[in-house]
């Protein structure tokens, strides 16, 4: 458990009750993370009934689905998972293969820090990661945190970002193996194993996963000028994904490879000659390899974290048939090495002091026409301070980031760039019930693309930045079966200099610029009802966003200013409803979406609003010996809405999904 909402912690009654649960309660003030296994875990667990430590409610704005209910949505990756936050709104380029990202609070995908058992996942390229490649079965928990996680001993990394979502792998109690197969519309199938050992202290596991689908989905595209149905072309994908962990008291490691080849299908666009076919391919193989260790030793806490990441990317368009496409053969390699040292102190039971040290060295070679290979070499250094007196509680940190590139190519390496950044926290508990405010100013650097893709790179530019206020309240209760969570943060977003790519030499000619000044403003609000009763367990989860982002850059451009941003909209909402029986569950989820501009150049470009429904049922049967059959139907899209998050990269409309699973 971390820092943030403590769940009660159970000891067993001894003689050193009142020794033990002080220690507890003083790490737990102090942002301490109690999980058996952990070298402190055995010095608090003795014998006695249950004496209750609470800790206290985060500071940083934190959704999080977990355990049953994150297994129970009809979702199979990370980007499906995260659909269901507010303030998150997902970027999906159509087709079942189809790259997709996450904007929280319209900051925009670069802004979004990705960590992997509390390791980052980085694209020095493009800087954004595609979460459709991270599958759920093998995640405990996602969670979504604005502002900072604040846990006593982490990474400079993890206060680098403007919104982090964390991912944590499922550690097993037991030995188990398990089998999956999947067939599903659109020609779709696919092939699971998963493998778990529990023995010697050690935990881990071993999961394997190959998929195959045509992806070829009818679709129907309407507008004023045209009526267009057909069939998805060139959307298929082929992709083997193998990923292992294992941890055993304070060391954590994590392989995983990903190998893919798919179509790039393109916008649908009519054509005159109705034979226009886009028949591009790309090919992605990733590989990491992580590991961390940490060690406690009375009130001082170390940790070190350690990854190596290798990524192949091959882009091609050089086929016969794309006759309005430019034609091209890209191949990249990038290359990421990384190391961190994290220290936390608790002098006191009220305060603790974290400071960390990361190095992160990044590689990107391809072998476009004027491009030479780029080296970057990532260094940041935090020092933060935690308290908690009386039912207040603050946080301060302050975030410095040093970068800088090196190239072989004439032009040279842009200018390095070095940053100090803070965030301050507050917040005040009192009868179950905590009010915060906290305000984060963060930066992101260009991507090594923005700075020197050929033709489009420009080496001049500045540093992106965002500056966010943000004032909520939360409140948690249980009782007698009940568990009620509520939650609702207004916010300020400002993000000055943003980056964006525009037409300066020319239509076909682009620019990487620091263009704009956006200002937004908005609520989050989650509601959350479990109830158990019996044989019964009840869940229903609840969010709503309403936000205007809006462009402020230039009160001379009437067109334009203060107009909503493009791919914002006004509100979004959504309603999960679990319901579980024995060994059945049966699970609904609706998700509302208002209508978004996508263009400037004219008003009536706008993306329709849209309203998705899920429904999955799953059901859990025992074979005797051990062995256990699960059966799941799921069916997406009930209403058959071909909606779009990208104009003219329709989504598939309702398709099913069924799964068999045997474990033992």
């Amino acid at each position: 458990m971390s820092l943030c909402l403590m769940p009660a912690l159970s000891f067993a009654r001894s003689g050193c009750v009142a020794r033990h649960c002080r220690a507890a309660a003083s790490a737990i003030a102090a942002g301490s993370s109690l999980a058996p296994g952990d070298s402190s875990w055995a010095a608090w667990t003795d014998t006695l009934k249950s004496v209750e430590v609470y800790g206290r409610r985060p500071l940083a704005t934190r959704q999080t689905l977990k355990g049953a209910e994150l297994q129970a949505l009809s979702s199979t990756s990370v980007a499906d998972a995260l659909k269901y936050f507010a303030g998150v709104q997902i970027k999906d380029y159509g087709g079942l293969g189809g790259l997709k990202t996450v904007n929280v609070r319209s900051l925009g995908a670069q802004h979004v820090g990705v960590f992997i058992d509390g390791i980052r996942v980085t694209n020095a390229q493009n800087g954004t990661v595609d979460l459709g490649k991270f599958s759920l079965t093998t995640m405990e928990s996602v969670e979504l945190y604005n502002a900072n996680k604040l846990d006593n001993c982490q990474s400079a990394s993890e206060y680098a970002s403007g919104a982090t979502v964390y991912l944590r792998t499922r550690l097993p109690e037991r030995d188990s193996v398990s089998l999956q197969l999947r067939r599903a519309s659109f020609g779709t199938y696919m092939a699971k194993a998963n493998v778990q050992f529990a023995r010697k202290g050690w935990k881990g596991f071993i999961d394997a996963e190959g998929l195959t689908t045509k992806g070829d989905y009818p679709f129907r595209y309407h507008s004023e000028y045209e009526d267009t149905t057909g069939r998805r072309q060139n959307s298929d994908i082929d992709y083997m994904r193998i990923e292992g962990g294992a941890a055993r008291g304070g060391f954590a490691s994590h392989i995983y490879f990903y190998d893919s080849e798919r179509g790039c299908p393109g916008g649908i666009v009519r054509r005159l000659s109705d034979k226009y076919v886009n028949v591009g391919r790309e090919w992605d193989r990733d590989f990491f390899c992580q590991a961390s260790y940490m060690l406690q030793a009375g009130r001082h806490r170390m940790k070190v974290n350690a990854k190596y990441t290798n990524e192949r990317l091959r882009y091609c368009t050089d086929y016969p048939e794309n006759q309005n496409t430019a034609r091209v053969d890209n191949h990249y390699r990038q290359e990421d090495l990384y190391a961190a040292a994290c220290y936390g102190w608790m002098p006191t039971a009220w305060l603790s002091v974290n400071a960390s040290y990361d190095m992160r060295y990044s590689k990107l070679g391809a072998d476009l026409k004027y491009f030479e290979t780029v080296h970057r070499l990532d260094q940041k250094l935090v020092t933060a301070v935690q308290t908690n007196w009386r039912g207040i509680q603050a946080a301060a940190s302050v975030l410095w980031q040093h970068y800088k590139d090196h190239t072989a190519v004439a032009a040279g390496a842009a200018d390095p760039i070095e940053r100090v950044t803070p965030a301050v926290s507050v917040g005040y508990t009192i009868g179950g019930v905590t009010a915060r405010a906290w305000y984060k100013q963060i930066f992101r650097v260009p991507t090594l693309n923005d700075l020197y893709y050929t033709q489009v790179g420009n080496r001049k530019l500045k540093p992106e930045y965002t500056k966010q206020w943000n004032i909520g309240i939360e409140h948690h209760h249980t009782h007698r079966g009940w568990s009620t969570g509520l939650q609702a943060d207004i916010y300020i977003n400002k993000i000055e200099n943003r980056i964006v790519c525009l037409p300066l030499k020319g239509t076909y000619s682009w620019t990487m610029m620091n263009y704009g000044y956006t200002f937004c403003r908005g609520l989050n609000a989650t509601a959350n009802v479990r109830r158990t009763a019996g044989e019964w367990m009840f869940s229903l989860l609840t969010s709503l966003t309403w936000q205007r982002d809006l462009n402020r850059t230039d009160p001379e451009n009437t067109a334009v200013y203060d107009k909503p941003i493009c791919y914002s909209p006004t509100i979004s909402s959504g309603i999960t409803a679990i319901a579980g029986w024995r060994r059945l569950t049966f699970t609904t989820s609706w998700l509302h979406v208002s209508e978004r501009m996508w263009s400037y150049a004219d008003p009536e470009d706008i993306l329709e609003p849209y309203d998705n429904i899920d429904m999955k049922l799953s059901c859990l049967m025992p074979l005797g010996k051990g062995v256990d059959m699960g059966v799941t139907l799921e069916v997406n899209d009930v209403l058959d809405m071909q909606y779009e998050h990208i104009p003219r990269y329709p989504m598939p409309g309702r398709n099913y999904r069924l799964t068999l699973t045997v474990a033992l």
